[in-house]
C-alpha cells in the first residue's frame, strides 16, 4: 500500500511539473528563430508555438512559424503564438487572433504580416494603413500556395 501511494504522489508530481504547457518570454536580441536562424529582435512581430509536451520554439515572424509548421507534426502543436501588434512582447493565441497584410508595415521577413487580438484593433489598423484582414485559417490557406 505504501509503495503504491508514493507511486501515486509521483505520477502526481510529473503530471503537474513534467509537461509544462505555457508560453516563454522571447529573450529579444538573443532568442534565435528556429525557422530561419536568425536572430528574434521585433518585439511587435515574433511568434512561437509550443508543444503538448511544452517544447517551445521560437520564431522571428509569424510566417516563419507558418512555414515551419509545414515540416512539424502539427497534432503535436498546444499553443500557436504571435505578438500582438499593439501590445510589444504580448504573445496572443495565432489562432484566434485576426492578421493585416499592409505593405505599409514592414514585418521581419518580408510579409508585411502582423497580428492583432482582436478584429476592430486590425480594422482600424487597415483603415490608416491599409491592406487585407485574414483570419487564422485564412491566413494558413493564402501560405500553403507559397
Amino acid at each position: 500500500m505504501q509503495i503504491l501511494k508514493h507511486f501515486s504522489i509521483s505520477l502526481l508530481l510529473f503530471t503537474v511539473f513534467g509537461c509544462n504547457v505555457s508560453p516563454k518570454a522571447i529573450d529579444y536580441g538573443n532568442d534565435g528563430c528556429h525557422f530561419c536562424k536568425m536572430t528574434i529582435v521585433d518585439k511587435v512581430h515574433a511568434a512561437e508555438v509550443v508543444t503538448k509536451k511544452g517544447k517551445i520554439y521560437k520564431f522571428d515572424a509569424t510566417e516563419c512559424m507558418i512555414h515551419f509548421m509545414k515540416e512539424f507534426d502539427t497534432s503535436e502543436i498546444a499553443l500557436y503564438l504571435s505578438n500582438n501588434y499593439l501590445e510589444p512582447e504580448t504573445l496572443i493565441d495565432a489562432t484566434s487572433a485576426t492578421f493585416l497584410i499592409s505593405k505599409n508595415i514592414p514585418s521581419p521577413m518580408g510579409a508585411f504580416l502582423s497580428a492583432f487580438k482582436t478584429k476592430e484593433d486590425a480594422a482600424k489598423i487597415k483603415a490608416d494603413k491599409g491592406g487585407e484582414l485574414y483570419s487564422w485559417e485564412a491566413l494558413l490557406a493564402k501560405f500553403q500556395n507559397k
